[in-house]
């Protein structure tokens, strides 16, 4: 994508933005973008400091690899550098603890604001942590090679960077569970299959395919994909009912909004 001076620069993070169009980068290809809470804060960081202007937001990963998920380090008694590691966190008071993973959630959440669509490009290896920020993107466009996993349980652990609730929206809960407790790769092919991802590319077309789509994103009015994707995202906890009458509000704000009417 086009060579900019970084918003952000931090931590395995980097913001640039360009016009409407903000791209996020993991920039550690040499440990498979591997995660830590730096990079976590780094990533919370990018969410505050988008530009008001930015619609689109594309999120990639330097490297063969999109994330290899959590870095192991964070397992060892010396954890990382200035930070308390995950064995000292889990022997302090559970209000800590839960405070602390809260934080690292933070991370995962905005990509979702009905302000911005989020646009994950994924090669390689997704796992974990790296799948869990695939899913908290609203759209994903994947590579031939990719291969995700859920491999929390196999270490003791559960997915806990908000990627089950997009998860078992996207393939059900029955395909959730089995994913997540069996820890096995989900391919390109089951993921355009089951909804995980919008398209499948070759590794050399994901830039190229990000681009397309966020043009086509960038054709509508502003105010009209707001307003969609909140009705859209809304949808799963409504009833039919709720649904309708969600549906004509946000019609008749968009109407009022074309005749120039101020409430």
């Amino acid at each position: 994508m086009t060579s900019l001076d970084p918003v952000l620069d931090k931590d395995g993070v980097r913001l640039t933005v360009e016009d409407a169009v903000a791209t996020v980068t993991l920039t550690n290809p040499a440990k498979r973008n591997a995660q830590s809470p730096a990079l976590w804060r780094a990533l919370t960081e990018a969410g505050r400091v988008l530009p008001g202007d930015v619609r689109v937001v594309v999120l990639r990963g330097e490297g063969k690899s999109f994330s290899a998920g959590l870095d192991r380090q964070a397992f060892t008694p010396e954890g990382f550098d200035g930070e308390p590691s995950f064995l000292d966190m889990a022997r302090g008071p559970e209000a800590v603890l839960d405070a602390t993973i809260a934080e690292y959630q933070e991370a995962f959440t905005w990509w979702r604001r009905n302000d911005l669509v989020s646009i994950a490009t994924v090669q390689g290896h997704a796992i974990g942590a790296g799948f869990q920020l695939a899913l908290a993107c609203d759209l994903r466009i994947v590579a031939e090679d990719v291969q995700f996993a859920m491999r929390e349980t196999s270490l003791g652990l559960v997915p806990d960077l908000t990627g089950t609730h997009p998860l078992v929206n996207l393939v059900g809960y029955a395909r959730a569970l089995e994913i997540c407790a069996t820890g096995r790769f989900v391919h390109a092919e089951e993921a355009e299959r089951t909804g995980l991802a919008n398209l499948v590319v070759p590794a050399d077309q994901l830039d190229g395919a990000a681009r397309d789509l966020a043009a086509a994103l960038l054709a509508a009015p502003r105010d009209a994909v707001v307003e969609t994707k909140a009705l859209l995202s809304g949808a799963v906890s409504r009833t039919y009912e709720e649904q309708r009458v969600a549906e004509r509000a946000a019609q008749g704000r968009r109407l009022r909004d074309l005749a120039g009417i101020t409430d």
